[in-house]
């Protein structure tokens, strides 16, 4: 089943103002470098009864019991950050750009630096060296439309799977801006900067949540019962953004591409029906499967975009816990925890987390979060 329509929160979420979800964070606890091995990272348990425990990955399992079901989502981070140059009547300026969404079979959406000496027509060079000397494999496009948000059109010369061989040849990870600005990307980010279990192209920024796993850390789960299925749904460069808005309910969400195959959902509403816990490891697995779940909490099998904005107030269907790292202050993650457990509970977690040295955002550590009961 292919669903083509947006699905939105239809709950009734209280309008809040955004200020309510921010707080103040030393620089020094954004995490540049992930934790190694992957499960040596902090867990922070929140308890159903509010409580906190300060626990490490590798140990996660036994706080699980056997029969529960976590859903894992299962996106490939594709190197979307591509450099090269534009040329236009004997003028050279270096040119940045994102990959944001592909328009099949040769043209992207991207967000472009310094995109205002971008004209429509413009041929774009990627791969170019600092002398403009073509890495191996071209990889030129035309420049198409504008949009008002400054978003373009990148119209490649290849297509199919060979444009894919191009981009992963030339392009490199996007790492979040908060990373980006303080050192460069490097081969080691082509690993680190990917959970294991990815399977399927087509993310340009990493479900964080996940890569806190290790075969070790599976092994441990199927020893202790504990379940586990894929959803997909590929990350937007929008997810980790503060809200500029200062009212909740003035913020456009981004639209971001889901699947939930047939076994998945099966095995999601088998769970429900068994009395199982169904946990999310990570908001955007979280959000996959609310955004395809009836009234009654019955998940379908389908794929297409959501655009699912998750604020205090809003009625959850199908997770009871969930897995996430530590997200920024006034963003659409922030609040979408606050309203699974609660924005008093989430606060208070947050102050604990860092008076005890937790590291944040997406190379950060994992917290362990239960709807209240």
């Amino acid at each position: 089943m292919h669903a083509r329509a947006r699905y939105r929160n239809k709950n009734a979420m209280e309008r809040m103002r955004v200020d309510l979800f921010d707080f103040e964070l030393p620089e020094d606890l954004i995490a540049l470098r992930p934790a190694r091995p992957r499960d040596s990272a902090r867990l922070l348990h929140v308890r159903e009864d509010g409580g906190f425990e300060d626990r490490v990955v590798r140990d996660a399992a036994g706080l699980f019991r056997t029969g529960d079901l976590l859903v894992f989502n299962d996106t490939r981070v594709i190197p979307a950050r591509l450099k090269g140059v534009r040329e236009r009547d004997g003028n050279v300026v270096e040119i940045e750009a994102t990959l944001l969404e592909r328009l099949p079979p040769s043209r992207w959406k991207a967000l472009a630096k310094p995109g205002k000496r971008l004209k429509e027509g413009d041929r774009v060079r990627f791969g170019a060296t600092e002398d403009r000397a073509c890495l191996a494999g071209a990889l030129d496009a035309t420049v198409g439309a504008k949009s008002e948000d400054g978003q373009i059109t990148l119209a490649f010369d290849l297509a199919g799977p060979d444009l894919d061989a191009a981009i992963a040849a030339a392009g490199l990870m996007p790492l979040p801006p908060y990373i980006a600005a303080k050192r460069g990307e490097d081969e080691q980010d082509r690993a680190d900067y990917q959970t294991i279990y990815a399977a399927h192209d087509g993310a340009i920024a990493a479900p964080t949540a996940g890569l806190h796993f290790t075969p070790e850390l599976f092994a441990a789960f199927d020893a202790a019962g504990v379940e586990r299925v894929h959803v997909t749904l590929h990350v937007g460069a929008g997810t980790f953004l503060p809200v500029k808005a200062d009212d909740t309910a003035e913020h456009k969400m981004h639209s971001e591409w889901r699947e939930i195959s047939a076994h998945a959902a099966d095995a999601i509403n088998r769970a429900k029906r068994e009395g199982r816990r169904v946990i999310a490891i990570g908001t955007t697995a979280l959000r996959s499967l609310e955004s395809a779940a009836d009234e009654a909490g019955v998940v379908r099998a389908e794929s297409g975009p959501t655009d699912i904005f998750i604020t205090p107030g809003y009625r959850f269907r199908v997770v009871d816990g969930l897995w996430t790292n530590f997200h920024l202050p006034r963003s659409t993650l922030f609040m979408l925890v606050s309203a699974f457990a609660g924005l008093e509970r989430m606060q208070a977690a947050y102050v604990h987390a860092i008076a005890q040295g937790y590291r944040f955002y997406s190379y950060g550590d994992a917290s362990l979060l239960w709807r209240p009961r």
